[in-house]
């Protein structure tokens, strides 16, 4: 009987620690059709007061029109971070 309950017990702890999932960091490409050198600084802010974006991983590349950043899902959603250069005036396609 105390077999059972030691292994019943480590199953449920290995159970447990396998569910806490705290963060999922996550690459994103936003298309940003109008993109300018001077955009970057109004996305930077747009996107200063959000957690789960990771500031130091942002790549702008200009002739594609494009900025690649990682975030964490678990904190912040795309879509929220699509939302927040829109606000600024920036286009971003939803498309891609």
């Amino acid at each position: 009987m105390r077999k059972v309950i030691s292994i019943f017990t480590v199953f449920l702890i290995a159970l447990a620690l396998a569910g806490c999932r705290r963060t999922d960091v996550r690459t994103f490409t936003l298309t940003l059709p109008d993109l300018k050198e001077a955009d970057k600084v109004t996305i930077r802010g747009a996107l200063s007061k959000y957690g789960g974006i990771d500031k130091d991983s942002y790549v702008w590349d200009l002739e594609k029109k494009t900025l690649t950043l990682k975030y964490d899902s678990m904190q912040i959603a795309k879509t929220n971070i699509r939302m927040a250069i829109e606000e600024k005036g920036v286009a971003v396609d939803w498309n891609k």
